[in-house]
């Protein structure tokens, strides 16, 4: 029994019933029917900052219409769901310095479901893609994506038009079986175990309780595992408020704790190679006795007499005893060869499974009758090939085995981030001072928002969050790769999972459950293992045919050295003794058959894939899919954004000159006043140097502004006490006729030339003073800039700052190329030039103001991510700010496509070549023919060449001059 409740939020119903009329054309409609969302949009001055917005929306995908109200800080924009949604809407908002908050959905609202679910009973390509048809199909799909190398696919869907057990069912109706893993993309979810319930009025009374309270989305019960998942809002609410609740009802009758974990990723895997181990172990029980029986006891005289004792007519003790045991193995434990040719013939894509069960079952069928014919035949000497489909079984359930095992060791790298989730919390309760009144030990899945935390030396940080007290060093290593300690102080950012080295810290949870860096990074990294690379494409290409031409080939082979048999075209001589014409073509002809491999060929990608963004992972670089793995290796030029790129990306004020008679004090107020409003990196530079200026008791509240204007790419203006302050580059200053005398021009290109930036500050329309600005230049940009000169990699320093400072800081590093005071726009025109130019461009930015260019361009690397990991615009995550994981994503793209097409060479070398040798091509001159069982295992050993050549990627270590730069960097510090 199951009791369902369902929470309507933001427009995200249940379900709704379609009329039985309506028509796929007709759902498919309302699919792809446009949706509005209204946003709060808080910082708005004027039609500057309206035109910001609404430039900022208008260029992502599928943005149909934008309206922005400044007097009403709202923004109406209509969009494609199935291109973007509300969430990368509201954060390309945020980007640009403006607080958007989503208050309003409309009526035909969609929700986006994201599915992933297990697939049981998938060989080769030819299963994935039949299975990834099939879900495409289904009405209210939107993307489907099912990886081999997993087991798993990611639906993404409408949940008003379906829900995930109609998904289950699209699946099972092809013959396979599938559980859900997880759905939801972007929610937090927690499932509780209650005990203490007697009957469904217990359930529907907890039910009711929950639903009254704020921040929850979705209630799913199941009743017989005393089971509760709640899906809510972490920013309302949280896991211990439920227990609370659950607690609290019926009279304190019911107790919730957290529900045991079954059936993860780690659990599947382990179950799957049992279930190989135990099948491999009963083959061989059987199989070995027979094996014995007809190739070595018969050169034993005792024992061959005793085989060859006959029963009835012509009918021996050895071909029954060999029909007996072959029999179960044929039967029982290939079974699972039979139900995989059922299922893949019924959808039309026959793969590894038939080529096996028509190989063993010509053998087994064979030997029955053969057997039968002596037993009924006074004269007939029977040869039977018992031998072949029991062996032939055995060694490929090895082969399979071994496989399963290789592929379990490349999801090792999400096996490893989900086991930094430390188990256990200690939560501190303060009392209005701040001091602690209390601690416990909770599980890690129960801390909320905005608990305090205790981190002790040699535990591992329970959640994202920030210092509140204490000092001590934290190991970062395991998310971002860093290989050093970063110390932290109050007021520091701390990420879920690292290690904590030697002091005691508080922090406070800011991020929990699925928002948290952890969370996002498993998500990212198995949403990469899910994408196919390009090359892949190949791979499907080749299985759609490969099979039935194999099927063709082997009874080619048969029906060829029959003919040749028949009409004496070869020396009887040739034929063993044991054997006739029709047996040594059946043999040929069955092991074309079963040597042939399809699985090499599908596992040639994903294995490769799927290591290689684990290794990534492993070392700071988050790479999203296949497509970005192999688009890598081939850039050929990359554009790099300057602040936060090439340089620290940290400002700060190094000189200022007044051109007029005023205290230094009183010039920073009337420009940090300005400044304040602004989120730009300078502004905040400039008001942080004027709070030294201020006395330590005063607070840093500014003087008020009036009629404040940001101008875009210039600078800023308003009105402070009265008077006009302009703060900003030259353009603005005359644009708005504000003079600028010699000495200013003078230090203005001193500045530049030490690749600094001047601010120039006017009053009431006369120019005041000039500030200047420093940001430092990364100290490994030279030298990464010159490897990826001996890479033969071109790069340009593209930025929206002066020309001066951009070629100052262009000459600095090594960059012969530049393009200065470039708007957002300009970059992508740039990037899109270079295109036309048939160049493969990367380009690598912060991944906020660079977003255009970073969609625009091949590959897009975001720099200096830190905990921020969704960044949509990037193809490539570089979780440090170090510039050498640009060489690292590049050269470790190359290892990665080097190892695919070395996989594919094998793959293809190896049927080129067994598939003749199998037929007999060797056999006329030579003798040598190959047993069906042992091109069973020449098969079975093919595969398990390319998932262990995939997982020789772990050994990939990046380019040595990177390890000397960073040593260099060791000894500077």
């Amino acid at each position: 029994m199951r009791v369902e409740s369902r929470i309507r939020h933001q427009g995200c119903s249940s379900m709704p019933e379609y009329p039985k009329g309506v028509s796929s054309d007709e759902e498919k409609s309302m699919q792809e029917s446009e949706t509005k969302a209204l946003f709060s949009v808080i910082g708005m001055t004027c039609s500057a900052c309206a035109g910001s917005v609404e430039k900022a929306i208008k260029r992502l995908p599928g943005i149909k219409e934008v309206a922005v109200d400044v007097l009403k800080d709202r923004t109406q924009v209509i969009f494609c769901p199935s291109s973007v949604n509300e969430e990368t809407i509201r954060q390309t908002i945020e980007d640009i310095g403006f607080k958007a908050t989503l208050i309003e959905e409309t009526a035909n609202q969609k929700c986006i479901l994201v599915c992933r679910i297990r697939i049981v009973g998938m060989a080769c390509t030819s299963c994935s893609g039949a299975v990834e048809s099939v879900l495409k199909l289904v009405p209210g799909v939107q993307r489907a994506r099912v990886a081999l190398a997993t087991g798993e696919a990611e639906v993404k869907c409408d949940p008003k038009l379906l829900s995930c057990k109609e998904l289950l069912q699209a699946i099972d109706d092809i013959g396979f079986e599938a559980i859900i893993v997880g759905t939801g993309e972007s929610r937090n979810k927690i499932q509780l175990k209650v005990d203490g319930l007697y009957n469904e009025n217990n359930m529907q009374m907890i039910v009711s309780s929950l639903e009254g309270q704020p921040g929850i989305q979705d209630i799913h019960v199941e009743a017989e595992l005393h089971k509760v998942s709640i899906s809510y809002l972490a920013d309302v609410t949280g896991p211990r408020n439920f227990i609370r609740v659950i607690e609290s009802t019926g009279s304190g009758h019911f107790k919730a704790t957290i529900f045991p974990e079954r059936g993860g990723r780690g659990t599947h895997k382990q179950e799957e190679i049992i279930q190989y181990y135990n099948s491999l172990l009963w083959s061989l029980v059987f199989s070995i006795p027979v094996f014995l029986t007809s190739m070595i006891f018969m050169y034993i005289p005792v024992l061959k007499d005793g085989l060859d004792m006959k029963i009835v007519n012509m009918l021996s003790i050895g071909e029954v005893l060999r029909w007996a045991l072959s029999t179960p193995v044929q039967f029982i434990i290939g079974r699972r060869f039979y139900a995989g040719s059922y299922k893949a013939l019924r959808n039309g894509s026959p793969n590894m499974d038939v080529l096996v069960a028509l190989g063993t079952n010509a053998a087994y069928f064979y030997s029955v009758y053969s057997v039968l014919r002596a037993a009924s035949s006074p004269n007939f000497k029977s040869t039977d090939f018992f031998e072949t489909s029991s062996m032939l079984i055995s060694f490929i359930l090895l082969g399979k085995y071994l496989e399963v095992l290789a592929k379990g060791k490349t999801c090792q790298a999400i096996t490893k981030l989900m086991d930094l989730a430390p188990e256990t919390a200690i939560l501190l309760t303060l009392d209005d001072e701040g001091n602690v009144t209390k601690e416990e030990e909770i599980e890690s899945q129960l801390i909320q928002k905005n608990d305090v935390i205790k981190i002790i030396p040699g535990a591992k940080v329970a959640c994202d969050g920030f210092v509140i007290w204490g000092e001590s060093n934290v190991n970062e290593s395991m998310i971002t790769g860093e290989p050093r300690p970063v110390i932290k102080r109050k007021g520091d950012a701390v990420i879920g999972g690292t290690f904590n080295e030697n002091g005691v810290l508080h922090i406070m949870a800011t991020k929990v459950g699925s928002e948290s860096a952890l969370s996002q990074i498993v998500r990212l990294v198995e949403s990469a293992q899910m994408a196919k690379a390009p090359v892949q494409k190949f791979a499907d290409r080749i299985s759609k045919f490969f099979v039935p031409l194999v099927v063709f080939l082997s009874f080619s082979t048969w029906l060829a050295w029959f003919l040749a048999g028949k009409l004496n075209a070869y020396p009887k001589s040739l034929i063993p003794s044991s054997m006739d014409s029709f047996q040594l073509a059946l043999q040929f002809g069955i092991s074309v058959m079963v040597i042939a491999c399809p699985c090499a060929l599908g596992l040639a990608t994903p294995t490769a894939v799927m290591v290689g963004t684990g290794v990534g992972a492993s070392q700071g670089v988050l790479i999203k899919g296949g497509q970005a793995l192999e688009s890598a290796h081939k850039v050929e030029c990359i554009v790099f954004d300057k602040t936060g790129t090439l340089t620290i990306g940290k400002p700060m004020v190094v000189e200022t000159r007044l051109l007029k008679s005023m205290a230094l004090r009183e010039f920073y107020e009337m420009v940090a006043a300005v400044e304040v409003n602004s989120e730009h990196p300078l502004a905040k530079a400039i008001v942080e140097y004027a709070k030294k200026f201020r006395e330590e008791e005063e607070s840093n509240v500014w003087p008020e502004v009036k009629q404040f204007e940001s101008i875009t790419g210039q600078g800023v203006m308003a009105v402070v006490r009265n008077r006009e302050v302009i703060v900003g580059n030259k353009h603005l200053m005359l644009k708005k006729n504000v003079a600028i005398p010699v000495s200013a021009e003078n230090f203005l290109e001193e500045t530049e030339g030490f690749a600094q930036t001047g601010i120039l500050v006017s009053i009431d329309h006369e120019l005041v003073g000039v500030v200047a600005i420093s940001d430092p230049v990364k100290p490994e940009a030279q030298e990464v800039i010159s490897i990826l000169t001996s890479m033969h990699i071109k790069s340009i320093l593209v930025t929206g700052d002066n020309w001066g400072t951009a070629h100052a800081v262009a000459k600095e590093v090594g960059i012969g190329t530049v393009i200065a005071e470039a708007k957002p726009e300009v970059k992508a025109e740039k990037v899109k030039d270079l295109q036309a130019l048939n160049f493969v461009v990367a380009m690598v930015g912060d991944g906020i103001n660079d977003s255009p260019a970073l969609v625009a361009a091949d590959i897009g690397m975001a720099i200096g991510a830190g905990t921020d990991i969704a960044i949509e615009a990037a193809d490539i995550v570089l979780m440090k700010s170090n510039l050498e994981d640009v060489i690292t994503a590049i050269d470790l793209s190359r290892y990665t496509f080097r190892r695919i097409c070395l996989n594919y060479i094998w793959a293809l070398a190896y049927n080129l070549i067994a598939i003749p040798v199998a037929a007999g091509a060797l056999f006329p001159s030579t003798g040598i023919c190959l047993p069906p069982w042992v091109a069973g295992a020449a098969m079975a050993a093919s595969s398990l060449t390319v998932v262990c050549c995939s997982l020789l990627l772990k050994n990939y270590r990046r380019p040595k001059k990177l390890d000397a730069l960073e040593l260099q960097g060791l000894t500077v510090e």
